[in-house]
């Protein structure tokens, strides 16, 4: 699928993707991911539902959903560069995202976030109502 707006452009053609902007990023910048290799933040975007944000022809963001596109998502990666943040583009890669046919009638979507809450609740995202019932394995 794509979407475009102005001289802005989702897609969810992984082809496309330029991973060396990706790889930098979530290796060098994004505080959930230090020092990820390359080949696994490559396998991981082949591996689900994921959207690239271009201007132009130049990556700018990333999101990705971890999908069985029926019933349950997990909302992972998402960022856009630095130099193009404070335009609203953060907020249409989400509204693109949350429009995208597999992504509808789930029963549930989560994420994880320290800093962003404010851009999910835009999106209905909201604390767990039953934070006991939430597990985690980190090996």
């Amino acid at each position: 699928m794509q979407w475009t707006k102005d001289d802005y452009r989702v897609t969810t053609n992984v082809d496309e993707f330029q991973f060396d902007v990706i790889h930098r990023y979530l290796s060098e910048v994004a505080y959930w991911s230090p020092g990820i290799a390359r080949a696994k933040v490559e396998r991981a975007a082949r591996r689900s539902l994921a959207f690239g944000l271009f201007e132009r022809d130049a990556q700018i963001g990333y999101a990705r959903m971890i999908t069985d596109a029926t019933t349950f998502a997990y909302l992972a990666d998402v960022f856009v560069l630095p130099g193009h943040q404070g335009k609203g583009l953060g907020t249409w890669l989400m509204a693109c995202i949350l429009s995208h046919d597999d992504l509808q009638d789930l029963r549930r979507m989560m994420l994880v976030t320290s800093d962003a809450h404010g851009l999910y609740a835009k999106f209905g995202f909201t604390a767990p109502v039953n934070p006991e019932r939430i597990m985690e394995r980190k090996p």
